[in-house]
């Protein structure tokens, strides 16, 4: 694994941890995961790919993280040692209620199919 991928890696644990157990916050709230991290090359600025589960006003939770990113950035720069803590933007991630919306209509299509056999 090359250097840059082993801090995104470790930037995602890292902040996983944080908003989990760090971060006081009431409106961030949820089953929230870091889905992934993208920092730039030069480590200005990192993207944060966040999934909030079974939540309606994601939107809401997403607004707060950035709210609390001084906070957040700040912490993560006393547990990542990196040479420059970045920028942090917060960016919802659907793909897996997209999946599970899939899979519905996978199973559906299946169970139709099925019934039509019969």
């Amino acid at each position: 694994m090359q250097r840059h991928e082993r801090l995104e890696q470790d930037v995602k644990v890292a902040l996983s941890n944080i908003i989990t157990y760090e971060v006081k916050n009431p409106s961030v709230t949820g089953l929230i995961s870091v889905t992934d991290v993208k920092i730039t090359p030069d480590q200005k600025y990192a993207k944060i790919y966040i999934s909030i589960y079974g939540k309606k006003n994601k939107e809401k939770v997403i607004e707060a993280l950035k709210k609390s990113s001084g906070y957040i950035r700040s912490s993560l720069g006393s547990k990542v040692r990196m040479r420059n803590v970045p920028a942090l933007t917060f960016v919802l991630d659907d793909s897996m209620e997209y999946g599970e919306h899939m899979d519905k209509v996978i199973n559906e299509v299946i169970k139709k199919d099925n019934e039509s056999k019969t």
